[in-house]
């Protein structure tokens, strides 16, 4: 017994030793209910400054948009998704455009484009300056002061050369040499139509060209069945990038075959604005 008691004697130094250690456990509770207290205190009492957050927004706004690329204009008419994203626009907005666009719809001001895609009066403001639409879309009082009095007799698209087309108003050199490239890239033009294709000819440029020379004789054309031809061979046509082509046949893949051109619309990156002369070259049977 005497033994077991020796167990649990301490020294003065020891008692004083214990004693302090216990002082120190007690004043760092107490010191940690204070300090969480004080804490939660202030974060109850935090309110939020509805005004200045805006104006915080606003910054982050304008700086987000000048981080992610809005440098440069752009026609507002093909915005794809990320690109709608990084201007700030939600899902539903962008898919109103796109819905739009594969109507054949063409948005022509910003006002236009604030009525399709419905998006709110400041993201309006902070993208406006950088929409750039078409200038043939631009009518001015100048367009119709060309009044061209003669009469010439109709010559045939498909056989005139690039001198011929150099004595049209507003068309020389480089012009008339793309014209004839870019029909022979097509095997020789189907439809007048087709003329506007011409990158850098202008409509009334074209209009003046169309009252001389008319696709008189077509060549004959051997359509591609959409439901049978490989990314390849669809790639081959004119309007069609290799990209696109292997998404037609993604898609006919997936749904077994293709029934009618306007389901073309739902193939992502598809120019169905083009579709009435991209169906001249094909054939869904």
């Amino acid at each position: 017994m005497k033994n077991f008691k020796s167990h649990f004697q301490f020294s003065k130094q020891e008692r004083s030793g214990i004693f302090y250690l216990l002082l120190l456990i007690v004043t760092l509770q107490i010191g940690y209910y204070f300090f969480n207290t004080y804490t939660s205190s202030r974060v109850e009492n935090f309110t939020l400054n509805t005004k200045e957050q805006a104006k915080v927004d606003s910054l982050k706004s304008k700086a987000f948009l000048a981080k992610e690329k809005i440098l440069y204009v752009f026609n507002p008419n093909y915005i794809t998704d990320y690109k709608g994203y990084t201007l700030g626009m939600s899902v539903e907005e962008i898919d109103r455009l796109h819905l739009f666009r594969k109507k054949n719809g063409f948005v022509n001001s910003a006002e236009e484009f604030q009525q399709v895609t419905k998006i709110s009066d400041s993201l309006l403001k902070l993208l406006e300056p950088y929409f750039k639409f078409p200038k043939w879309k631009k009518k001015t009082s100048r367009q119709n002061t060309y009044k061209d009095t003669k009469i010439f007799p109709i010559k045939d698209l498909n056989d005139c050369t690039e001198e011929e087309l150099q004595a049209i108003n507003g068309i020389g050199e480089v012009l008339s040499k793309r014209i004839v490239k870019f029909r022979n890239a097509l095997g020789g033009f189907l439809i007048d139509k087709q003329l506007l294709d011409v990158y850098g000819l202008k409509p009334e440029v074209a209009e003046r060209l169309l009252k001389q020379y008319k696709v008189m004789k077509a060549p004959e054309v051997k359509k591609i069945n959409i439901n049978t031809a490989t990314a390849s061979e669809l790639s081959k046509l004119l309007y069609i990038q290799k990209t696109v082509a292997f998404e037609v046949v993604n898609y006919r893949n997936l749904n077994d075959s293709i029934v009618s051109f306007d389901e073309l619309a739902n193939i992502k990156n598809f120019p169905f604005e083009k579709i009435d002369k991209i169906k001249l070259y094909l054939k869904l049977k």
